[in-house]
């Protein structure tokens, strides 16, 4: 059983977040930005996982805190719910268009946390610019122990930009997380252990 559910609260923020790696792709989200919400959205529709996330946070501060919060619960809850990371594909790469904009996306959940992010234009766009994206990325690979790499290729809309590196994260997750059954349950590493 893939799944995970944690709650975090601080005096900033209070998330709450399940996930499913094996669900189908059904999402109940509430945050109090648009754009995070439906970026969340993106991440559980395309990668097939099922995800609920509530959270409520120091609006009047920004996005900050509440992108940075829901990121660190949802890398957590991957983490938890990977488990050993017994019988997974592990490494994946995706390159998703969106309109004018072109973004890849490769990641190894080798059980290290690293990430290069790159993402532009830098435009600011409403409550989530393409700077708290990039925060989103880097603190989700951390805290899911996970390589990111992050290209956009190219790309002149703010959403589209940000919209085609949240599917390409998505598609490339799916792959990632899909259990090998060539593997017959077995650790994807030459040294019998991950991290």
């Amino acid at each position: 059983m893939r799944k995970a559910k944690l709650k975090r609260n601080t005096k900033e923020t209070n998330v709450e977040l399940s996930i499913d790696l094996d669900g189908s792709g059904l999402s109940n989200i509430e945050t109090p930005f648009g754009m995070l919400s439906h970026m969340l959205e993106q991440i559980s529709k395309h990668s097939a996982i099922d995800l609920n996330v509530k959270v409520a946070g120091d609006v009047e501060t920004g996005s900050h805190h509440v992108v940075e919060d829901t990121a660190i619960v949802l890398g957590q809850c991957i983490d938890k719910a990977l488990g050993n990371r017994s019988g997974i594909e592990r490494m994946a790469d995706s390159t998703v268009p969106l309109d004018e904009s072109l973004s890849m996306v490769a990641i190894d959940l080798g059980g290290r946390g690293y990430h290069s992010v790159e993402i532009n234009p830098s435009n600011q766009m409403g409550d989530f610019p393409t700077d708290m994206a990039r925060h989103f990325f880097e603190t989700l690979a951390v805290e899911a122990k996970m390589a990111l790499h992050i290209n956009t290729i190219k790309g002149k809309n703010e959403h589209h930009v940000i919209e085609s590196v949240f599917k390409a994260f998505a598609k490339t997750f799916k792959k990632a997380i899909k259990i090998d059954e060539k593997l017959n349950g077995s650790i994807p590493s030459t040294k019998g252990k991950l991290s």
